[in-house]
């Protein structure tokens, strides 16, 4: 039974650079057929400009359980911490430079 365990056991390494982490104040989402991708942005106060720190591709799958774990996570959270509040507008504007649709 144990070596059983053990066949089923996955090892995972977190490089020291990694596990520094990025920090991120923005997250866009966008999918295909084929794959969900989230990019991660920094935002500064002041900077029109802002880029892309990190690009995490998922399959529909790993999507959706990404989505049930954080709202597992976020509802723990709150029942330790209270309620997280949040905006109802987005802090930033979302025209990204690009030209704007018209009527």
């Amino acid at each position: 039974m144990e070596q059983q365990q053990n066949e089923n056991q996955l090892n995972i390494e977190l490089s020291e650079e990694i596990a520094e982490g990025i920090f991120s104040n923005l997250a866009i989402i966008t999918h295909s057929n084929t794959e969900f991708v989230l990019d991660f942005i920094r935002v500064m106060p002041g900077i029109p400009k802002a880029k892309v720190k990190s690009r995490i591709i998922l399959t529909p799958e790993h999507a959706k359980r990404l989505m049930h774990a954080m709202q597992d996570n976020i509802e723990k959270f709150e029942a330790a911490h209270g309620r997280i509040k949040t905006q109802e507008e987005t802090p930033y504007p979302m025209g990204f430079g690009g030209p704007t649709a018209q009527a």
